[in-house]
């Protein structure tokens, strides 16, 4: 044997996680650029760790190695500077592929379009992820993908759903201003083969909103289904490759989650659409299948098999996996859900209710809570007043007599003398002068409080400054607020400067 000579072997990978970052529109202001610096929701901190960290972890633990990143064009920076970065340590062995798009120009922003332009960089089975999932411990990915390799081999389905326990607000976290969380919709399935069958679509909404329709053919085959409307979608698909084929074929799909899975759902149970789409789904290959051995199994019956021992002869051939009687009589096409109820708390950090609420959670399960780092240890007056169900970041500076309870105080943040923060969130590097007062509140990454402040569920855009002594409650504010404050406030001076010389003269 030559020991000189390596020899390379091609490893096929099985799967390619695929991350969607969106704008983050539903957590505006708190992902509106500052300045030209974008505030992507991706780094959205949650816990002072950003939220796709927390993503990134879980792909990492269920044995993918190859992700493709989709983000704005002008995001991209931001988020390529934070993966590759020595201090992220969340992606220290994943292989990640930033893409970005255009919404204005190159593609529209919808998950379909998204999947079909970047299709030939999948040349796999894959799972799409949104950015801003928070996995509980009792919830691996690898579950969800055990569900899918099992069923895509036994029967043929195609894809795989991940829905969660929906999660009713607590009355003193829920502001009208903030705007109302998403309402989850009304899902069908069935629970002894975890079967997803319906999905309410916004145009069944549209259609009839006040009855959910069903076709005979679902009941026909799903006699015993369950309807309920207490989960929510979190977003995560686990797809076979011809997925994007078919994606190609249905071009006036915009969204994933609102148009094409209702849709998909329906090819299980209406024979017209297997006919149509059995050939695209199940394309016709060489690979290694389980038909031959499941079509001799005693204890299998495919839909559309004969139930009884005595319709197969001895004699009788079994059907090859290349016939086109086999693929449509041993393919299923189902559509796969796995539903999470516990224990562990699931969520998506898409509103500002749910930011608010995560970051609650998370620190109740908080072991310390200040920096264990000594430079950083040092910053923090020793008279000052820090609940353990509370989290400081590394460099922040917290001064005499100031309090801080059930709160996360982001990195490199400077809280002066005798302020108090209740039930805050502060993302790094803002500003609390002395004797201010911060109930209930999220604050962007820059954000100056005037001493003795008062605010009450508040929400800031990154940069904005509060003045000394100012009050204000329940509102979501932008810098472009601010700032007009300011010019109307130099006009007037002009204006009392006018009238003071129009008396002297």
């Amino acid at each position: 044997m030559d020991l000189t000579v390596a020899s390379v072997e091609h490893i096929t990978r099985e799967f390619r996680a695929v991350v969607l970052s969106g704008f983050g529109n539903e957590l505006i202001p708190l992902t509106s650029d500052h300045g030209s610096e974008p505030c992507p929701k991706a780094l959205i901190p949650v816990a002072n760790k950003p939220v796709i960290d927390y993503v990134l972890t879980w792909i990492e633990g269920s044995g993918i190695k190859d992700v493709l990143l989709i983000c704005p064009t002008t995001h991209k920076a931001a988020i390529s500077h934070h993966i590759h970065s020595d201090l992220t340590a969340a992606s220290s062995s994943l292989r990640i592929d930033v893409q970005t798009y255009d919404e204005s120009t190159e593609t529209p922003g919808g998950t379909c379009a998204l999947l079909r332009h970047f299709s030939s960089r999948i040349t796999e089975d894959f799972v799409v992820l949104p950015c801003d999932f928070l996995p509980p411990s009792t919830l691996p990915l690898t579950s969800i993908l055990n569900k899918f390799r099992t069923e895509s081999i036994s029967d043929g389905s195609l894809a795989t759903t991940c829905w969660f326990a929906a999660h009713q607000q607590e009355k003193n976290t829920i502001v009208e201003e903030w705007g109302s969380p998403p309402a989850p919709s009304p899902i069908v399935w069935d629970e002894s083969t975890g079967t997803l069958l319906h999905i309410d679509s916004p145009d069944d909404l549209d259609w009839n909103s006040e009855e959910l329709e069903l076709r005979m053919s679902l009941l026909s085959h799903y006699p015993r289904t369950r309807l309920s409307t207490n989960f929510q979608d979190s977003h995560i698909y686990v797809c076979r490759r011809s997925i994007l084929d078919l994606l190609h074929e249905k071009q006036h799909f915009d969204s994933l989650r609102e148009e094409f899975m209702p849709w998909l759902c329906k090819i299980q149970y209406q024979r017209l659409k297997q006919e149509k789409y059995g050939r695209i789904l199940n394309p016709i290959t060489n690979a290694a299948t389980q038909t031959v051995a499941l079509n001799h199994s005693s204890l299998h019956f495919s839909k559309g098999s004969r139930a009884k021992a005595g319709d197969y002869t001895p004699d009788e051939e079994p059907p090859s996996p290349l016939d086109s009687d086999a693929i449509s009589e041993f393919s299923s096409l189902r559509v796969g859900i796995v539903i999470h109820q516990g224990p562990g708390y699931a969520t998506r950090v898409n509103t500002i209710q749910s930011l608010m609420e995560i970051n609650r959670r998370l620190l109740l399960d908080t072991t310390y809570s200040l920096p264990t780092d000594p430079k950083s240890r040092s910053l923090i007056d020793q008279k000052a007043q820090i609940s353990s169900d509370s989290m400081i970041g590394d460099f922040t500076q917290v001064s005499e007599r100031t309090t801080i309870k059930k709160s996360v105080v982001g990195k490199h943040c400077v809280i002066g003398k005798m302020a108090k923060i209740v039930g805050c969130v502060l993302f790094d590097h803002c500003v609390v002068e002395d004797g201010a007062k911060l109930d209930g509140c999220v604050l962007g990454k820059n954000t100056k409080v005037g001493s003795k402040a008062e605010l009450s569920r508040v929400v800031t855009q990154a940069g904005y400054e509060f003045s000394p002594g100012e009050t204000t409650k329940n509102e979501k504010l932008e810098v472009t607020d601010w700032t007009a404050e300011v010019d109307n406030s130099e006009e007037g001076s002009d204006d009392e400067s006018v009238d003071e010389n129009e008396d002297e003269e």
